[in-house]
């Protein structure tokens, strides 16, 4: 899903207006009329019943994950063969990065070196975003306003100059790229602001032309260092005490340097434990609160014109506000410390660096160092199983803690010595709410049935659209973009210039928006990507995500959750998919897999402990039993799991139909070895009250079929290994006795705590079930 909705934001958003970069091009939408050839929906008929035939249609419209995967693989692949798209993979990827940890020589950052402390009893700039503070500051220091623009423009001049005589001599193309680099480098010299902006507008290519993307992709916040005597200088006024009190030593200089701050390499001279020590440069928030008071004034006369839609003010509010959580280091520890309790119960080979509040301040950090390689460049033999790790990590983030690391660049995952994955820098972290969260799981049961009605709800929910926009225009255009995107057959089936001009023109003709928080996921899900395809060049992240979500279905007792797996297993339909259900079943045992990698089964993580039933749990009928070799699929143990009590309760229908339809076929068969077929002659010719044919030899219907048909392949999934799964997976007969024996080894205790409820419901529905005969009888 997040591949296909990704591609939405290659469009231009719904304001309709045409944006571009002074003298660097960007590709316009084809504006033409939707051609739509939807396959039709299974709805409720008029009396608000499913018909057979709209239930078949659903069923059939329904796919499995795998399927899903490799359609996913091939329309990467054809993506990957455009320009635009291309160059915006790699940029959420971070493979225009550059790896050094400074910028070149050449490279001058230009900062306001005005003091915004307050002192002389003077009115201080707020620690936390107020523009309301921040106007009231600069708004009396209009000296210092007027210098930054004048800087602004001076640096800019020789750009937009150039950019003049390209469009008069007509080598705009000939010089873009010459002009992508010129950009590239007037924003690194502008300062953390700039920067950071360069960064966002690197993956929009509805206001970029691929060349300046990719230029700005290769902006990784790396700067020229500061003086180390002012840094020193920091540290002292910071912590209160000369760095030699606190460090026994620290590195002669920065090992890297970034637009907000230096890391330098040290030793607490407390404990003598090796740290890392991060240094905010001077005057950033002066800079930066001096280029928000431009910008945002810039935004406040834009909105003067009604022409132009988005609103300046408010997008330059929204990532302000979290662009000033980055300059409190005090936050960042917090952020890192809660971020580690979050995930050393479930995900212990999960390394973050331990922060030493003692000598952390606003501008001043120590954390433990943390020895390693970028998971990007090393060539380790478990990198693929660190991924793994990797997308757990986000995808519980996302769709558990809600705590979300919202900065997840290459340099930020690293490979530990031992084998761990360690994850660095949380000062941007962003909270997904539990309608996001619920919403993003329940979007996904939705696509996997093609159910397009209520994955346009789906968005609703999930903020892509406004509350209250008529529905009923959308959904056909998004069905025809899903079903082009995940049709049989492949990415050669779809015509990428069509699909791309259809998701341009729902943003023009509705209200469709990339919400800022599902751009982030994108953006780690791309990092993790980019990664794994190094060494993987068939990784699919369906393939790598379905199986947590799988564990949030079953191990979640949320309500929107259960029913979520309930719709996931039935459908829309409400009939039984045994695909399905082996689909979630097999999902969740290579979650249970990919949770022991990086050292989760050693470190006895809980993720890593999904489905495995305690030895004790086991009551072992005979020690002849006890002493068999049983292959038992994790699905089987998850299903007789404490864990998996919901889910046992979920199926327990279906095994009683199931029964219930395996005992009539045995007895239908044992009716017919005695002979007692032959008397349907003698009844249709005398009939006995009571005693109708199917009364005396059981009557195998289409129903009980499909549901015999449904327990020979779950009862073959489950028993993997056994004689019996051989016989079923061959065709063979279902012998209820040889599995019984072949699956009592591995059955726990609380297998009988379900024989008396399975017994009675069995008996409560052949009950009805021959009252209602007997009553057609009579």
């Amino acid at each position: 899903m997040a591949q296909v909705v990704a591609q939405m934001a290659l469009q231009k958003p719904f304001s309709g207006e045409c944006v571009s970069v002074k003298g660097i091009p960007r590709l316009e939408p084809i504006r033409r009329p939707l051609r739509l050839n939807v396959r039709a929906v299974a709805t409720k008929s008029s009396s608000g019943v499913i018909t057979a035939a709209e239930k078949e249609v659903t069923r059939n419209r329904s796919m499995r994950v795998g399927e899903m995967a490799e359609e996913m693989k091939r329309v990467r692949a054809q993506m990957e063969e455009d320009e635009q798209l291309s160059s915006l993979m790699r940029g959420l990827r971070g493979q225009n990065l550059s790896d050094n940890q400074f910028a070149t020589s050449d490279t001058k950052l230009r900062l306001v070196e005005v003091d915004g402390s307050g002192a002389d009893g003077e009115e201080k700039l707020p620690l936390i975003y107020d523009p309301v503070t921040i106007a009231a500051y600069w708004g009396k220091k209009p000296g210092a306003v007027a210098t930054r623009i004048a800087q602004l423009l001076g640096v800019a001049g020789g750009f937009l100059s150039g950019i003049a005589m390209d469009i008069i001599t007509k080598k705009v193309k000939e010089n873009e790229v010459k002009r992508a680099i010129e950009l590239r480098e007037i924003v690194t010299s502008l300062g953390p602001a700039y920067i950071k902006l360069g960064q966002a507008l690197s993956i929009r290519p509805d206001i970029l032309s691929p060349s300046a993307m990719t230029e700005l992709q290769k902006l990784c916040d790396k700067v020229p260092s500061f003086p180390n005597d002012i840094a020193m200088a920091l540290i002292e006024e910071e912590l209160g005490k000369p760095w030699q009190e606190i460090y026994s030593e620290l590195s002669p200089s920065p090992i890297a340097a970034a637009s907000l701050g230096q890391v330098y390499k040290g030793r607490l001279l407390e404990t003598g434990e090796v740290v890392a020590v991060k240094v905010q440069r001077p005057y950033v928030l002066e800079t930066v609160t001096v280029d928000l008071f431009i910008i945002r004034k810039l935004g406040v006369a834009l909105r003067r014109f009604p022409q132009i839609a988005t609103d300046v003010v408010g997008l330059v509010d929204e990532w302000a506000a979290r662009f000033f959580e980055e300059l409190d280091y005090i936050n960042e520890g917090e952020n890192g410390t809660r971020f580690a309790e979050q995930m050393k119960v479930d995900l212990p080979q999960v390394v973050v660096a331990k922060t030493y509040t003692k000598y952390t301040s606003r501008r001043v950090l120590t954390t433990e160092w943390i020895e390693g390689e970028k998971l990007s460049q090393s060539t380790a033999s478990d990198v693929g199983d660190l991924v793994n790790v990797g997308v757990i990590c986000y995808l519980k983030q996302l769709l558990d803690t809600g705590f979300f690391h919202a900065d997840p660049h290459p340099g930020n995952l690293i490979r530990t010595p031992d084998g761990k994955l360690a994850i660095l820098d949380f000062g941007l972290m962003t909270q997904i709410t539990d309608q996001q969260k619920y919403g993003m799981i329940e979007a996904i049961s939705h696509l996997i049935h093609r159910d397009y009605e209520a994955i346009v709800e789906d968005f609703v929910k999930l903020d892509f659209i406004p509350e209250g926009v008529n529905l009923s225009p959308i959904m056909p255009v998004l069905a025809k973009v899903f079903d082009q995107a995940l049709e049989g057959g492949g990415a050669k089936n779809i015509n990428f210039q069509e699909l791309a001009a259809d998701l341009a023109q729902i943003t023009f003709d509705y209200p469709f928006r990339i919400p800022p928080y599902f751009a982030l996921i994108i953006r780690a899900i791309g990092v993790l990507e980019g990664i794994a395809l190094v060494g993987n060049p068939d990784f699919a992240i369906v393939d790598e995500a379905y199986p947590y979500i799988a564990q949030r279905l079953l191990t979640d007792n949320s309500p929107r959750l259960r029913k979520a797996l309930r719709y996931t297993i039935y459908g829309k339909s409400g009939v039984f998919d045994a695909d399905r259900f082996i689909d979630v079943l097999e999902a969740f045992e290579t979650f249970a897999a990919a949770a022991k990698s990086g050292g989760g089964g050693e470190l006895q993580g809980n993720m890593a402990s999904y489905g495995l039933v305690p030895a004790g749990n086991i009551q072992w009928p005979s020690p002849t039993l006890q002493n068999r070799r049983v292959q038992t699929r994790t699905a089987l143990l998850f299903i007789f799991s404490e864990q998996g009590e919901f889910f046992r309760e979920f199926i327990l229908d279906e095994v009683v139909k199931g029964i219930d339809a395996v005992s009539r076929e045995q007895l239908a068969r044992v009716m017919v070895g005695l002979g007692i077929d032959r008397l349907r002659p003698v009844l249709s010719v005398v009939p006995i009250p009571g005693l109708r044919p199917f009364v005396l030899v059981p009557t195998v219907t289409p129903e009980d079929e499909t549901v015999l048909n449904n327990v020979r392949r779950i009862v073959a999934f489950l028993s993997v290994g056994t004689s019996s799964s051989r016989s079923i997976s061959e065709g063979g007969d279902l012998q209820i006795m040889e599995v019984v024996q072949e699956l009592l080894p591995v059955l726990p205790s609380v297998a009988t705590q379900l024989v008396p409820e399975i017994a009675n419901r069995l008996v409560s529905r052949i009950v009805a079930r021959t009252l209602r005969e007997l009553a057609i009888s009579f």
